[in-house]
């Protein structure tokens, strides 16, 4: 029974990890520059929409000014999934480095 809750060496390898990344990718840099990507993957189909807009004949005439709006929203778009992705992540991280905390506050004696 003692044995069940004890920490693996993985669990330990991401309690390490976690100790020593939270603080950087808590930032909101980090966070954007690691998502962005992911986030423009995200928009890419609107952005070929926007840019190959004359593959459809019989589609409405797009202005200039209208695709810089276009390209704007998609942006905020792919930047508002980046930002939400990466603070899911790091909540999730965050989470599971507590409950591994707590198992491994369980299984060590006490040195009181």
């Amino acid at each position: 029974m003692y044995f069940c809750n004890m920490i693996t060496d993985q669990e330990q390898l991401f309690i390490n990890y976690w100790e020593a990344n939270r603080d950087k990718q808590k930032k909101i840099f980090y966070q954007l520059a690691i998502g962005l990507p992911l986030g423009l993957v995200f928009a890419l189909p609107v952005l070929l929409s926007v840019i190959f807009h004359d593959w459809y004949k019989s589609m409405i005439f797009i202005s200039t000014s209208q695709i810089a709006i276009i390209l704007i929203t998609v942006l905020g778009i792919a930047v508002f999934f980046a930002l939400f992705r990466m603070k899911f992540k790091w909540e999730e991280n965050e989470q599971r480095y507590k409950e591994l905390k707590f198992k491994q506050s369980k299984t060590e004696p006490n040195l009181l």
